[in-house]
């Protein structure tokens, strides 16, 4: 299949509540990376955090199979360093080849659950 997407994305938003409300894993509050490679190779894919009050953490290496799609939430990103909770953040995803890159946040921090979700900005 050709590849769609690109190989430059930023993501603006990000925040982890410190704490959820529910069963863990599934209620967790998060923040989700969700690339999709639709291409014939793998993608070697970087993701740089930013943050307002200090210098960028990263790079956090992560690899999406060819024609395939992976999920990783912001919480389990733990090499270099863990994201700290409660801070506002923001990420860059840059990949060898093209991907489609879109953000998903779960808020549990109420028995009322938020999920929003939107496409990255793409270069």
């Amino acid at each position: 299949m050709k590849a769609i997407g690109a190989k430059l994305w930023a993501i603006p938003e990000g925040y982890i509540p410190g704490w959820s409300h529910g069963p863990e894993p599934e209620f967790t509050s998060h923040e989700t990376v969700c690339m999709l490679n639709v291409s014939d190779q793998d993608a070697h894919v970087e993701i740089t955090i930013f943050f307002s009050g200090r210098e960028p953490a990263g790079p956090y290496s992560i690899t999406v199979s060819a024609r395939r799609t992976k999920h990783v939430r912001f919480n389990d990103l733990t090499e270099p360093e863990k994201i700290p909770r409660e801070t506002d953040f923001a990420s860059v995803v840059e990949s060898d080849v093209p991907i489609v890159v879109q953000h998903t946040r779960l808020d549990s921090r109420q028995a009322e659950n938020a999920l929003l979700s939107t496409i990255a900005y793409r270069e």
